[in-house]
């Protein structure tokens, strides 16, 4: 078992291509999985909203890990392709409830998370000494399970600013953070809220890790972004609230008698 997720977390890293990006239409469940394998995915990944917002809940932690485990498990079992989960803060502040979570992550199948340095339910960012602490952590979990676990690192450096604001000194931030996180043992840099093309370019070209952009409606193309080296794409929620939108719209026809 190890030896096959060993496979498809190198596999997975692998689809990291700097001005090829890996493209991923984020999910919530086994359903959702499995349709978005059947055309053509080339890995999977989770949204934390989304699969929250399936289940009732809102982000930020508040579905219970267990839960969250148990629907990870139903992905990882529909699908033949790597599977990333939304991680958020780790459900954890010390190292060892970091490594127990990861631990448990890598238990049930994925062989990548997404790991950001805001701090959930607080206010503000974790130092970057503090988040490079945390991710030595979730590394030294993935390298006891013997799993080279891609651990994208999430900056919300530009997610707490308001976008009209960002300017060099989030930039630096930015590039500063992404520096320190790959000392430690991270694997990607993801920059939600990240709009600005020259930007995403300089961020690219400074960033020794693959960088990942999400999708926003003010976020260059995607073939933009493959020229600006951009490395992953992911959807976030936006494939959730698309579906609600057409399941509403049908709904709406329905009880209309229409």
């Amino acid at each position: 078992m190890t030896t096959g997720r060993t496979e498809s977390a190198e596999i997975f890293t692998r689809l990291h291509v700097k001005g090829e990006p890996l493209v991923l239409f984020n999910i919530w469940d086994a359903g959702s999985a499995r349709t978005i394998q059947e055309i053509g995915a080339k890995a999977i990944g989770t949204g934390s909203w989304s699969v929250a917002a399936a289940q009732g809940y809102a982000d930020g932690q508040l579905i219970p890990i267990d839960f969250a485990l148990a629907n990870l498990k139903r992905i990882v079992a529909s699908v033949d392709v790597p599977v990333t989960l939304d991680l958020e803060g780790g459900y954890g502040d010390s190292a060892d409830e970091l490594q127990e979570s990861v631990t448990k992550v890598i238990e049930a199948g994925a062989v990548g998370i997404n790991f950001e340095d805001q701090i959930v339910g607080g206010t503000g960012l974790y130092s970057i000494e503090g988040q490079r602490a945390r991710i030595e952590a979730i590394r030294e979990a993935a390298n006891q399970a013997a799993i080279p676990l891609f651990i994208n690192a999430r900056t919300d450096v530009f997610l707490k600013a308001d976008p009209a604001s960002h300017g060099e000194e989030h930039l630096e931030e930015a590039i500063r953070r992404a520096t320190a996180y790959a000392e430690v043992g991270a694997s990607g840099f993801f920059a939600p809220g990240l709009r600005n093309a020259k930007f995403i370019e300089r961020l690219c070209e400074a960033s020794t890790l693959p960088v990942n952009i999400l999708v926003m409606p003010d976020v260059p193309s995607s073939k933009q972004l493959a020229a600006l080296g951009v490395a992953r794409i992911s959807y976030g929620p936006g494939p959730y609230r698309r579906m609600t939108e057409a399941l509403k719209e049908a709904g709406r026809k329905a009880l209309s008698m229409g």
